[in-house]
């Protein structure tokens, strides 16, 4: 694997998982961009992963984030790192890509924002779903009108259960932001509202269950917005043979779904498939891995200038959403937004 080209110069915050799996590989093997460091508070494993995949620095992460020879800055870091250090990297002159969630409340979403609008410099959030291919076809459809006025939209992200032993920050509320609410509900709620260019929310109700430790381990959530129905479920111990992941649309002269992505709309009286040909991701690559790719590269495009990322003004909103959910539930009620 190649430390990469000679374009902006950048560092991995964070040794974690996610960005083992996809930030520094797919960024190490790009010829347009230089992969300075990873950074992370334990040294020894960020030593590891530089060795393992190239990497010629390792650094301290605060000494990442306030480098001038280091011009963006990927945050993978526990939650409630997210808001301080992508602050800290704006106000240093750096471009940032933060992963889910952007903040771990809405005031912090909103302080992010404002030291983004301040600097001047891209911010991205961790969304990959907004680059896969089907998704993007799908909210074509519905923002041109092919399934007609949408009444409802459904979405699911239900993972298997992994054993835990020894609670770790993603078991602590304040460190985490939240259970599965959090943790999926981030991007299956943000997929949702996105599918239908983020109407303005009404109400929520919410129901959780809980799991051994602080957070929750599931929630079911009923929002209204601009006459649609939104229900969302989300778990992270689901039993079944594997994950599941899926948005559905419904409207009034059609509907669509994924994944797979299926697209349906009435002709004649009678409901047609329309569903368009996806390109396959190349190599083998797994759509998630793909979608990423499609992400990290608008990211380094916006670096280096020749795209625009504008700013992820909606994740305040969708945590403002969540705060309400969490209060829903908390007082077994509906709550206003």
């Amino acid at each position: 694997m190649t430390q990469g080209g000679d374009g902006p110069r950048f560092a991995v915050v964070g040794a974690g998982a996610i960005s083992q799996i996809v930030h520094i590989p797919i960024l190490a093997e790009r010829e347009d961009v230089h992969l300075v460091a990873v950074a992370d508070r334990d040294r020894r494993k960020a030593e590891v992963v530089a060795d393992r995949c190239g990497v010629p620095e390792v650094a301290d992460p605060d000494e990442a984030l306030d480098r001038r020879d280091i011009d963006a800055v990927m945050i993978c870091t526990p939650n409630y790192l997210h808001e301080e250090m992508a602050i800290g990297a704006l106000e240093a002159g750096k471009h940032v890509f933060v992963e889910r969630p952007l903040a771990t409340s809405s005031g912090g979403a909103e302080r992010v924002l404002a030291a983004a609008r301040a600097s001047g410099r891209a911010l991205v959030v961790g969304l990959p779903h907004r680059y896969r291919p089907e998704a993007a076809a799908l909210r074509n459809f519905i923002s041109e009108g092919q399934l007609g006025r949408p009444y409802a939209v459904r979405g699911s992200w239900l993972t298997r259960g992994v054993p835990v032993t020894r609670p770790a920050w993603r078991q602590h509320r304040e460190l985490a932001g939240g259970g599965a609410l959090v943790d999926l509900g981030v991007s299956a709620i943000d997929l949702c509202l996105w599918l239908v260019d983020y109407p303005k929310l009404e109400k929520v109700w919410c129901v959780l269950k809980p799991g051994d430790f602080e957070v929750e381990e599931a929630a079911t959530l009923m929002i209204e917005a601009d006459g649609l129905a939104v229900t969302i479920e989300v778990s992270t111990r689901y039993y079944a043979r594997e994950d599941r992941y899926y948005a559905r649309v419904m409207g009034t002269e059609g509907s669509g779904s994924l994944p797979p992505l299926e697209v349906y709309k009435q002709l004649g009286g009678r409901p047609l498939e329309i569903t368009p040909r996806q390109p396959r991701p190349r190599g083998g690559e797994n759509p998630y891995t793909n979608a990423y790719r499609r992400l990290i590269d608008h990211f380094v495009r916006s670096v280096a200038g020749t795209a625009t990322a504008p700013l992820p003004e909606e994740q305040a909103v969708l945590l403002r959403l969540i705060e309400a959910a969490y209060s829903s539930a908390e007082d077994a009620r509906e709550v206003a937004l």
